[in-house]
């Protein structure tokens, strides 16, 4: 069986009811499952990671698209995370036995959907997109849900899919292939927000940082401290202790300490391992030495 893996973004990170109705909707769909969900009260923002049939999985994300819309307002959605759809952003990602050109596909044809039945314009991003300006989701989202009803007038910023014009409640929505990303985030020991700021400049690409990092600074008000959240889109070229250890030095200079970093969603174990393998200097640690993936080997011979 073909695997492709989708990880939407919905604008609630607050009322759990609200999230479980979405990710109810997944029980309804033979051969697609759920790996992992998370939701922040300070991003008001939630994340469920799922893998599945490739037909199977976009009629699941157009069903959880459909109940977002239904149960998401973004006329009162407050947040710190940037965000233009009640359905912000679905990435489709190649997982077993598919090539990125067929997630690509898969993406156009949810996209059309989308855009068709539920009347929300939708933006194709990363490896979908039909505009070199589009390529990057960031791009995209600038100006949030309040900016794109003067935004998608302009001829270039006309939708892919979909009505010209914003859903009014449900915002409009990115669908893309891209490859797999680690979202990744390091908490720091302050509440100065521009701390966290200038350390997110100083990493990501955009602004002369990593070549494969996405950063913003994130005022966690809740918890009185700030983070720098980020996007690793290639943990292969960009790994993720590099960019732990700048912010951490980068925080020195502020007098800051890093108290914490956390994932949301999942991880490939290489990036792990990877991690280990700096810090502690070993000379042959590789996935065959991790005695799960031992016991898999001898189980699958």
């Amino acid at each position: 069986m073909k695997l492709m893996e989708s990880v939407p973004n919905f604008s609630e990170g607050r009322r759990k009811e609200i999230v479980e109705e979405i990710i109810d909707v997944i029980g309804g769909f033979d051969n697609v499952w759920i790996l992992d969900h998370s939701m922040d009260k300070d991003h008001n923002r939630s994340v469920v990671t799922l893998v599945g049939e490739p037909e199977s999985l976009i009629s699941c994300l157009f069903e959880m698209a459909k109940k977002a819309a239904e149960l998401i307002d973004l006329r009162v959605h407050r947040g710190e995370h940037p965000r233009m759809g009640a359905t912000d952003v679905i990435p489709l990602v190649p997982v077993k036995d598919m090539k990125m050109e067929e997630c690509v596909m898969y993406s156009k044809k949810l996209g059309e959907k989308i855009g068709n039945e539920l009347n929300i314009p939708v933006y194709l991003y990363e490896q979908s997109a039909t505009r070199k300006e589009r390529k990057n989701l960031s791009n995209i989202r600038k100006g949030e849900f309040e900016g794109f009803f003067e935004k998608i007038k302009r001829e270039d910023w006309k939708p892919d899919f979909g009505p010209a014009e914003v859903h009014p409640t449900a915002g409009v929505i990115a669908v893309g292939a891209r490859e797999f990303l680690i979202a990744y985030n390091v908490n720091l020991s302050t509440n100065d927000v521009e701390v966290a700021n200038k350390i997110a400049r100083a990493v990501r690409y955009i602004s002369g940082g990593f070549r494969y990092v996405k950063a913003i600074g994130v005022d966690l008000k809740e918890r009185g401290i700030v983070q720098v959240s980020m996007n690793l889109t290639n943990f292969k070229k960009t790994p993720i202790f590099r960019v732990f250890e700048v912010i951490k030095r980068e925080a020195a200079r502020y007098g800051v300490n890093v108290v914490g970093s956390e994932l949301i969603g999942l991880i490939p174990q290489k990036a792990l391992v990877d991690v280990a393998d700096f810090y502690l200097q070993m000379e042959n640690l590789e996935p065959s030495k991790i005695i799960e993936n031992r016991i898999m080997e001898v189980m699958e011979r």
